[in-house]
């Protein structure tokens, strides 16, 4: 594939993501979809691992990778299926868009990278006051809807964590096989959760909810992971940057479009705090990215 190909495909992926989220668990608990989206990813790995022929390491530091991607795995889809109930597909899309700044916060204490420049700081606030205006719009979008917002928002740190774990092991590991290895212990954890809490098949799964659940286990738990690690070795850190800043509002768009989602006027301004955050906290790596392209 090619590089552009990958990286649109990318912002495609992202943007959907959450509102394929919000179909798949249509009338049928969010414990089964996230357990067969998981199980689909699992048997593509497997396949593609046979087929291409990718060994998998197993020494000390790829099991700690595995454990450190699986945990953030686990943890995130758990904490997101379960918010994706009372809030939006965008709202979803627009707190992972703080992803970078947590990131950074936690790798400023893990890994000891403490470049806080003012860009980042003033970043970090508006990313902050962006969270406040979001949590102010909550109060009004339902009984559950703060629930939902903070739910989510422990998601977006624990992939924080988990992101920030991994690279502080520093193996060195095809993507496939991390993914791999991270779903061989996702599937079977998702399989006792669901068994333990629920453990009824859906007597129905709309068709909408079917294609949802296949395209998140094939799209979303494979190939939009592993074009992601494939452009990061071939593209500028600024240009992969910009994905934060693109994909949360093609989600509110589509979420608007194809779900009847409304944003009220909190969101879009706590969403526009929130851009402009990752904007400024971004912006070293952003500049370089385009004076290294016009050169």
């Amino acid at each position: 594939m090619s590089v552009p190909a990958a990286y649109l495909s990318i912002i495609l992926i992202w943007s959907t993501t959450p509102l394929a989220i919000q179909w798949s668990a249509s009338g049928n608990g969010f414990l089964f979809p996230v357990m067969a989206r998981m199980a689909i990813g699992l048997a593509i790995c497997v396949a593609l691992l046979f087929i291409f022929r990718i060994r998998m390491p197993w020494h000390r530091a790829a099991r700690t990778t595995y454990l450190a991607a699986g945990l953030g795995i686990l943890s995130t889809m758990l904490c997101v299926y379960w918010g994706a109930r009372y809030i939006s597909s965008g709202l979803i899309a627009l707190l992972f868009g703080l992803t970078p700044i947590f990131t950074s916060i936690a790798a400023a204490f893990w890994l000891n990278e403490r470049n806080f420049s003012l860009s980042k700081i003033l970043g970090t606030l508006l990313g902050l006051l962006g969270l406040v205006a979001i949590f102010g719009s909550g109060l009004s979008l339902g009984e559950h809807a703060v629930a939902g917002i903070l739910v989510v928002l422990l998601a977006v740190v624990l992939q924080s964590l988990s992101l920030v774990w991994v690279k502080r092991i520093g193996a060195t590991i095809p993507a496939m096989a991390v993914t791999s290895g991270a779903l061989m212990l996702v599937a079977p954890a998702l399989l006792l959760i669901w068994e333990i809490f629920d453990g009824t098949l859906p007597a129905h799964i709309a068709q909408r909810a079917s294609w949802s659940i296949i395209y998140l286990g094939v799209f979303g738990s494979v190939l939009g992971f592993n074009f992601y690690f494939y452009v990061i070795k071939r593209m500028e850190a600024g240009q992969i940057a910009l994905i934060t800043l693109i994909t949360p509002v093609c989600a509110l768009l589509l979420g608007q479009l194809l779900n009847g989602e409304q944003i009220q006027t909190g969101i879009w301004l706590g969403a526009a705090c929130v851009l402009l955050g990752l904007l400024t906290h971004q912006w070293q790596i952003l500049s370089s990215g385009i004076r290294r392209v016009r050169a």
